[in-house]
């Protein structure tokens, strides 16, 4: 049995970030948003791989819209947990890939997720995996807020 649960870090930079057309910051769900509608369109975006049997990074940032599953447990079932949700497509062909991990999963210009795992990349019935933002906001908050 393996599983990446709590698969989330913070980093602390040495200097404040330059916000230019490259480089923004993410904007976090609210606390006491309700929760994301089953099947809501979301994108994905990195500089992954772009076919799973690939090798080279794109040069270019990449990034396809995909659906956002509320449940993981239906495609995943004891390797998913309540802080994984699952995004793709029924069909496949639209998916994180290698190389994309760590990136964001935006769903109506909020960052709801973090490229996690999954199980190839775009396969029908096995959507890409991501570490569920919101159940992290306390320890994002608190622990920004004390360093």
């Amino acid at each position: 049995l393996w599983m990446l649960d709590n698969d989330i870090m913070l980093l602390k930079l040495d200097r404040p970030a330059t916000i230019n057309a490259a480089v923004d910051v993410a904007v976090l769900p609210d606390v006491d948003a309700p929760p994301l509608p089953n099947l809501s369109t979301c994108t994905v975006s990195g500089w992954g791989v772009t076919w799973v049997f690939g090798y080279t990074l794109s040069s270019d940032l990449m990034a396809v819209d995909v659906v956002y599953f509320a449940d993981c447990w239906q495609f995943y079932y004891f390797r998913a947990t309540s802080n994984m949700i699952c995004a793709g497509s029924y069909n496949g062909g639209k998916d994180s890939c290698q190389g994309d991990s760590g990136g964001p999963l935006v769903c109506n210009g909020k960052l709801e997720g973090i490229v996690s795992w999954g199980i190839g990349c775009g396969y029908s019935f096995y959507p890409g995996v991501y570490t569920k933002v919101r159940n992290y906001l306390s320890w994002i908050n608190l622990t920004t807020k004390n360093n």
